[in-house]
C-alpha cells in the first residue's frame, strides 16, 4: 500500500488509497494531450504519496517531463460509496517544494525602476499618485503659491509635500549626498561653492544643482553638504615637486690641509 498522510478525523475508503494504478493511468492520459501517447508514459514517474481528503484521495506522482523538475502529477480519486465505482475527479500538475516556478506576477507599473525609461518610452502617472496634487490645491510651497496667484496660471499637477519629501530623502541618500565617499574627502561643501545653483521653493535650503562641468555631479541635484575636489575655493598647495632630504651638518670633523 502507498504511503498515506490523511487527517485522522477523515474516513478514507481503503480502495481509494489502493487505486494508485488507476490514478497513474489518469495522469498518463492527461500527459498524452500535450506529449502524445509515446512520451506520456515516461512523463509520469514513481508514486510519491497519497493524501486523504473528505471522501476522496489524491495521489501524487513524480513528473519526469523535461523542464518540470520538482513538479508532481496530482490525481484526485473519489467514490460515492462502497458499491460505487472509483472515479477521477481532477488531474493537474502542481509544483513541489523544490519546483522551479515563475516569480509572482507584479503589475508593470510596480516593476518600473529608476533608470528603466528608454528613448521613446512613455510612463504615465496614475491619477491617484500621492507624489502629485492638483495645481489648484494648496501645495504647501510658498514659492509655488506665489507664482500661481500672480500670473493666474499653473501646471495641471504639482509636487505634494509627500512628493517633495521623498525626493529630498532620495537625493540625500544618493551618490551626491553628504554620506558619499567623495563628500567626506572633499575640502569644502557645495553650499559654499560658486558653482552651486540653489533650487527654488522649500528645497532651496538643502538642495541645488552643480554647474561645474569638471565636477562629477555637473547638472545633477546635490545636497548642500556634498562636496568634491572641484570646489570653487580650492587652492593648490605650494610645495616642491621634488622631495628634498633634510640637510645635516656634521661639525665634529676637523678639516686639516693636506701636506704637500
Amino acid at each position: 500500500m502507498p504511503p498515506v498522510s490523511a487527517l485522522p478525523t477523515l474516513d478514507l475508503p481503503a480502495r481509494l488509497v489502493d487505486a494508485a494504478a488507476e490514478a497513474r493511468a489518469a495522469a498518463v492520459e492527461e500527459a498524452a494531450f500535450d506529449l502524445g501517447a509515446d512520451e506520456a508514459e515516461a512523463a509520469v514517474g514513481e508514486h510519491l504519496e497519497v493524501v486523504g481528503e473528505d471522501g476522496a484521495a489524491t495521489h501524487f506522482f513524480d513528473c519526469t517531463r523535461g523542464g518540470y523538475r520538482g513538479w508532481r502529477w496530482s490525481v484526485t480519486l473519489a467514490t460515492g460509496g462502497d458499491d460505487e465505482p472509483v472515479t477521477v475527479s481532477e488531474v493537474v500538475l502542481l509544483p513541489g517544494k523544490e519546483a522551479l516556478v515563475a516569480p509572482t506576477w507584479v503589475p508593470w507599473e510596480e516593476r518600473i525602476r529608476p533608470g528603466d525609461l528608454g528613448v521613446g518610452d512613455l510612463l504615465p502617472t496614475p491619477p491617484d499618485d500621492e507624489r502629485l496634487v492638483p495645481a489648484y490645491v494648496a501645495s504647501d510651497d510658498p514659492a509655488v503659491e506665489e507664482v500661481a496667484i500672480e500670473i493666474g496660471l499653473g501646471r495641471t499637477r504639482v509636487l505634494s509635500r509627500f512628493g517633495r519629501e521623498t525626493a529630498a530623502q532620495r537625493w540625500h541618500d544618493g551618490q551626491f549626498g553628504p554620506g558619499a565617499d567623495m563628500a567626506r574627502a572633499a575640502p569644502a561643501h557645495c553650499g559654499t561653492c560658486g558653482f552651486y545653483l540653489p533650487l527654488a521653493g522649500t528645497l532651496r535650503a538643502a538642495y541645488g544643482v552643480c554647474g561645474n562641468e569638471y565636477a562629477p555631479a555637473d547638472g545633477a541635484v546635490v545636497q548642500v553638504e556634498f562636496g568634491c575636489g572641484a570646489h570653487s575655493d580650492v587652492q593648490p598647495e605650494q610645495i616642491s615637486p621634488v622631495a628634498v632630504a633634510e640637510l645635516v651638518y656634521d661639525d665634529g670633523v676637523d678639516l686639516e690641509p693636506a701636506s704637500s
